[in-house]
């Protein structure tokens, strides 16, 4: 009877991916709103005249060629369950030709040093074992299907990210890349289990299963210690690592010539894309504060490039105080599921302060494998000319990391008003005042209900938020005029939040449009030649890249989308709001620093408003 029970138990515990088949399929919106709300978007970048003009482009659209489109969009969408998803992998990351790992990579910083650890020289091996030892266990989780399912309400989430977090890597190619996934759950057979490590130019292999059962910390600790040893009394390796770095199609090229070097480099390689994740050992100690996290954010998105495999999709970043980061490529997932990941090992680390409280018993496990490539000169000076040319464009690159500690998410609940919206338009206002104009955003909305869904564009730049920030910079105006103006640009971003997050969002579907023009050699329609469609962001063009990183300790970041424009990225806690905001020196008039201060002064402005309303 027991035994009866117990498989009765564990059948009606959900799995993790039980709900995929069963998840609605991406929903093409109706063409008719999908334009009126584009014209909507457009209108706070367009005087009379020029709007006059796009209505005009946008109506022959509809009338024209659109139509056409929108018909063979809706058949692609009969045949697939996500009509997005192989065009937006290839065209927003796998055809890129630029440095992905420079320009589109994510990282963050471990909150760590809020609670367990802070930074402390002599601790890195040590705090690394123990955070392996959990992100291993949440592999294991993912392996049985015992992560839970996420929720928005009472919609079940697509899971599928989750798969990505491990065993992933991107493969460079000439004109395209390619996503390697080799994750296996256990009911789907065998999956790689092991790790690589890489420290001081060098690369190194051990499994993380020994004899059928994974490896402890002091276990993790005895191999990290002989690696380290290592590499610290032996000369560098050539660092390999750093021509990740590379435009794509060079490192391509490179990658050829590596295998045609000798067929035994293409198993290396093939090696570290197997791999479950990268641990990377680096010699920097950044500084590191609760109250500002700019260095660790810095080094983790743009630090040493031989210590870190830019395609791999997790680096587990450890430096020499103890502090760490995650470093991501982008094209296999997006933030929340790795934020979901790393949420469960800090949960699990807090619980057993920091340490191991296990057994101390380390068994005769084999020794590292050192992952030797071999090497000419041409590729030593490619590696040498890589990193030359990584320095330079990183040091252009000025990011802070900061904490506003007045009040976070707990009050702003309080004024009943939604966290993330609060945040949006304080950096409408913020980038309004230091610019003088308004700035076209992108934020990103989750369509994880639907079937493979990732992400739509919730433009938070509207009529409605620039009427406010108006009213906030005109001294004649009233308190109560601005409290008005302001519930109003809440609401329309609300709205509009929801709608992305439902499929009814507008840009993926002006996308799919000008993918069918391109995939039947028609030519690109005017609407997308029209100066509005880049003025108000359209084709990657969006001044403000930003996006809420959740409700955790886990903050990031991401490099701007232009050159005269801002990364900002956000973690909303109850009682702070953590930001992180990028931008390029060499800009003279974008400047991070600025920028994130006025919003801390902003999220003030806007509290105050609250409270006088209430006097």
């Amino acid at each position: 009877v027991c035994i009866m029970e117990k498989q009765v138990l564990e059948s009606s515990e959900e799995r993790t991916f039980q709900y995929q088949d069963s998840l609605p399929s991406l929903p093409v919106p109706p063409l008719d709103e999908s334009l009126s709300k584009y014209l909507d978007a457009v209108k706070p970048f367009l005087n009379q005249e020029e709007y006059q003009r796009t209505e005009d482009i946008v109506k022959n659209f509809e009338n024209g060629i659109g139509k056409e489109l929108h018909q063979k969009l809706l058949e692609r969408a009969k045949t697939r369950r996500n009509w997005l998803e192989d065009w937006w992998l290839n065209v927003a990351y796998l055809d890129l030709r630029i440095s992905t790992q420079i320009h589109c990579n994510m990282a963050g910083p471990g909150p760590y040093i809020e609670h367990c650890w802070p930074p402390k020289e002599g601790t890195q091996i040590e705090r690394a074992s123990v955070n392996i030892w959990h992100t291993l266990k949440y592999w294991d989780l993912l392996r049985t299907e015992k992560v839970a399912i996420e929720r928005s309400g009472n919609a079940v989430l697509d899971m599928n990210q989750f798969r990505m977090l491990f065993c992933t890597c991107k493969i460079p190619g000439v004109t395209r890349d390619s996503l390697g996934s080799y994750f296996k759950t256990e009911t789907e057979g065998e999956c790689p289990s092991h790790l690589i490590v890489l420290c001081r130019g060098r690369v190194f292999a051990f499994d993380a299963i020994h004899e059928g059962t994974m490896v402890t910390p002091p276990e993790i600790f005895r191999q990290l210690t002989y690696i380290q040893k290592r590499c610290h009394s032996e000369p560098d390796g050539p660092g390999l690592a750093a021509l990740t770095s590379n435009e794509r199609t060079k490192w391509a090229e490179l990658r050829e010539y590596l295998i045609d070097l000798d067929p035994k480099n293409l198993t290396l390689l093939e090696k570290i894309q197997r791999s479950l994740f990268v641990v990377c050992l680096d010699d920097s100690s950044p500084h590191a504060t609760p109250e500002d996290y700019s260095e660790v954010t810095r080094l983790g998105l743009t630090g040493d490039p031989t210590v870190r495999w830019g395609d791999k999709s997790y680096n587990s970043i450890f430096f020499s105080n103890g502090t760490c980061s995650a470093f991501c490529d982008h094209s296999p997932f997006d933030a929340m599921a790795l934020i979901t990941m790393l949420s469960y090992a800090e949960k699990k680390i807090i619980e057993n302060e920091g340490r191991w409280k296990g057994s101390d018993k380390v068994r005769d496990i084999p020794w590292p494998e050192e992952l030797v490539f071999t090497v000419d000169q041409k590729i030593i000076n490619e590696i040498g000319r890589t990193k030359e040319l990584y320095y330079k464009k990183v040091s252009d690159l000025q990011i802070v990391n900061y904490a506003f500690t007045s009040f976070g998410k707990a009050l702003i609940k309080k004024k009943k008003l939604h966290p993330d919206t609060f945040v949006q338009l304080a950096l409408q206002l913020a980038y309004y005042k230091c610019h003088g104009r308004p700035g076209c955003c992108y934020e990103t909305a989750m369509t994880r209900r639907f079937y493979h869904g990732r992400t739509e564009t919730i433009r938070p730049c509207t009529m409605e938020a620039v009427e406010w920030c108006k009213s906030m910079l005109d001294p004649s105006d009233s308190t109560y005029r601005r409290l008005q103006l302001m519930h109003k640009a809440f609401a329309k971003h609300n709205k509009m939040r929801k709608e992305c997050e439902n499929g009814k969002g507008f840009d993926r579907h002006l996308l799919g449009l000008l993918l069918i023009a391109q995939e039947q050699g028609l030519p690109v329609p005017e609407l997308y030649m029209d100066n509005a469609f880049t003025v108000s962001g359209g084709g990657g063009n969006f001044i403000l890249s930003t996006s809420l990183t959740g409700y955790t300790r886990f903050s990031g970041s991401v490099l701007p989308m232009v050159h005269h424009g801002y990364g900002f990225f956000y973690a909303i806690r109850d009682d702070r709001i953590v930001i992180a905001c990028s931008s390029w020196k060499s800009c003279p008039e974008t400047d991070a620093e600025v920028l994130c201060r006025a919003v801390f002064q902003c999220f003030q402005d806007m509290l105050q408003l609250t409270v006088a309303a209430q006097l």
